[in-house]
């Protein structure tokens, strides 16, 4: 026997793996994770960054929690930028260009220094069950080796295979092989298995790129970071440059379509429709003249870029052809050809909301194999996997996430709730209370949470303290401090905003648009002298921040938290399990099997699956009433 037991084991080493296998190690399970690779683990399959619109609020809410994928993104990082500072606050969310190979390599040395995590070079090729439960996994090498429980967190490599052109083989990521038993083994079980599709564009030699023909996209003056703790400042960043398309590139992909897997029907799964391939945007939006193209560097270390926006499964001849007719890239050497992959996936609709199957207990599902597309998107999955694996073992209950609390929340709600049937992406569009849930205040909302079930360290929740102290500090000193019209009209006027003619409170100048809070600061000698020490502290902009936007927004805020309260209403109104509604007189037939087959734990659950109308709600509410 080469292996004891383990508590728990993780098979794939992705982003889902990492943040599964990390997270119920450090909570005190031992932990088996099985990758195909040991060189790939936490690689960034696609564009070399992290983060993003709605998605950088995900990292950050995995870094509130304990999580290591901000860290790991803060340490590796070559240029941060806050997107949509034009916006709301809601709205802002950060993105980070990363080092792919440094990436990995920080994941990997996270990983080997956790005690209770072990890591093994392998190929799972089944499931070992008893009694409708999973006690361990098959493998190519070692065999059988058992756990409590065990995570799938496979990606793109169930029965993966590439397209390029008429070339079709199979593979779950380039250069590496698929897995071709492990859905086998869980069908087998009653587990039911769809295939996705997506893909990746071509990488080009820098050398090679004329990028004054291009427009360079610089990172932030004072560039911030995805953790809370103090992580290393980032010097030095890395420029991404902007590009388009033409009528002429157009033209040439065109000639390809008829070897294209997509439209020939060789292609069968559902691709992504928030991130299509070239070919797919040029057919669907063919009154458009050109399409962007992000160019970003892959990381410090190496001469390759990636083309974002330019991912295809046309043949190479083709991709080479029209690439070299989009300005910079005329002379432009391909290192690495784009490409389409297709995959099996479970849908989602078949898990509880820990991420335990509904069919085999003690079987956790995690990123991309439940439908979804995107590093954090898996990232969250694979910490809540981990973290509600661990708990079951202990007979403790599962950690759920409500959509108020955060939108790791409503990724899972909408997974388990109302399932995909194309690869599911986070949309800040997709959060009903995006006010609530901002990228700033994730440390407020979920830092406690973190520290109570053991995954947040002592030092965050002081930081947490501390931070709304301050926070606490700042308001109370703009509520009960006014300033003279002789102190603050140049400093007003400045800012393009009416002047004052009385003293006026400094709460009441907040309000207005065109002030901010440190420039107040700055401006004035009280309120500089009385927060001094704020200043001087290193997450002093974090705090202004934050201090700010809970003034400024604070209608709105209670106004939202209000909302969420009347959810919360239906979200405590539970169902028994056992419940049969085909007993139920007056549901249609669509609410009937929809609610018979995903058996929502709750009304409020229930009301948000596709089919079941607020008529069937009501049937539902006398029913239980009664």
């Amino acid at each position: 026997m080469l292996f004891d037991r383990y508590d728990v084991i993780v098979v794939g080493g992705g982003h889902a793996g990492c943040e599964a296998a990390s997270s119920a190690a450090r909570l005190g399970s031992k932990v088996l994770l099985i990758t195909m690779n040991f060189s790939t683990i936490g690689q960034m399959s696609c564009n070399p960054a992290m983060g993003g619109i709605a998605k950088g609020q995900i990292v950050r809410e995995i870094d509130a929690l304990g999580g290591l994928t901000g860290i790991v993104t803060d340490h590796t990082m070559v240029q941060f930028r806050m997107l949509n500072l034009s916006k709301g606050p809601a709205m802002w969310s950060p993105r980070a260009q990363s080092d792919r190979h440094a990436f990995s390599q920080k994941w990997q040395e996270q990983l080997q220094n956790i005690e209770n995590l072990f890591i093994w070079q392998d190929t799972v090729r089944g499931l070992i069950f008893e009694d409708k439960r999973v006690t361990g996994v098959q493998t190519r090498i070692a065999g059988d080796i058992f756990a409590h429980s065990v995570i799938i967190t496979s990606g793109t490599f169930l029965n993966g295979r590439i397209h390029i052109g008429t070339n079709s083989y199979p593979g779950g990521r380039m250069g590496e092989t698929n897995a071709t038993e492990l859905t086998d083994s869980i069908c087998a079980t009653g587990v039911e298995k769809e295939q996705l599709k997506t893909g990746t564009p071509v990488r080009v030699d820098g050398r090679t790129i004329d990028f004054s023909r291009m427009t360079e996209q610089k990172g932030d003056d004072k560039p911030g970071r995805f953790s809370y703790l103090d992580t290393p400042p980032l010097h030095d960043q890395l420029s991404c440059f902007l590009t388009y398309t033409n009528p002429e590139v157009h033209s040439v992909l065109q000639k390809g379509f008829e070897q294209s897997p997509l439209f020939a029907g060789r292609i069968k799964g559902t691709g992504p429709r928030y991130c299509p391939s070239i070919e797919d945007k040029i057919d669907r939006f063919s009154d458009r003249t050109r399409h962007q193209l992000f160019v970003e560097p892959e990381g410090r270390g190496t001469n390759e870029f990636y083309v974002n926006g330019f991912s295809s499964s046309l043949p190479i001849e083709v991709q080479y052809q029209a690439l070299r007719l989009i300005p910079g890239f005329e002379e432009a050497m391909i290192v690495r050809p784009g490409y389409a992959i297709e995959y099996d996936y479970f849908p989602p609709t078949q898990l509880k909301f820990s991420l335990e199957s509904k069919i085999v207990g003690n079987l956790y599902f995690a990123g991309q194999v439940n439908g979804t597309t995107g590093y954090e998107e898996a990232a969250c999955q694979g910490l809540m996997a981990g973290i509600n694996a661990h708990r079951k073992r202990l007979g403790e209950e599962p950690v759920v996430l409500k959509r108020s609390e955060a939108y790791i929340g409503v990724l899972i709600d909408d997974l388990v709730t109302k399932g995909t049937r194309e690869p599911y992406r986070m949309f800040t569009s997709r959060a009903e209370f995006r006010i609530l849930l901002r990228q700033d205040n994730a440390d407020q909302r979920l830092t406690r949470l973190g520290h109570q079930i053991g995954l947040a360290s002592d030092e965050r929740l002081e930081r947490l303290n501390e931070k709304e102290k301050s926070c606490e500090r700042i308001q109370h000193l703009l509520q009960n401090e006014s300033v003279t019209p002789d102190e603050i009209n140049h400093f007003l006027e400045s800012a393009g905003t009416t002047t004052i003619t009385r003293k006026t409170r400094y709460s009441q100048l907040i309000l207005r648009p065109q002030v901010n809070l440190k420039g107040l600061v700055n401006q004035s000698s009280t309120l500089k002298n009385a927060l001094a020490d704020i200043t001087e502290q290193p997450n002093a902009d974090e705090i202004f921040q934050a201090a700010e936007i809970q003034i400024k927004y604070k209608g709105y805020l209670e106004k939202e938290r209000e909302l969420a309260d009347k959810m919360q209403r239906l979200e405590n109104l539970t169902i028994n399990e056992t419940i049969d509604y085909v007993k139920i007189p007056g549901l249609s037939n669509e609410a009937r099997e929809k609610l018979a087959n995903q058996r929502p734990e709750t009304i409020g659950q229930a009301s948000r699956i596709s089919g079941v109308t607020p008529s069937d709600v009501s049937v539902l509410l006398v029913y239980l009433g009664r």
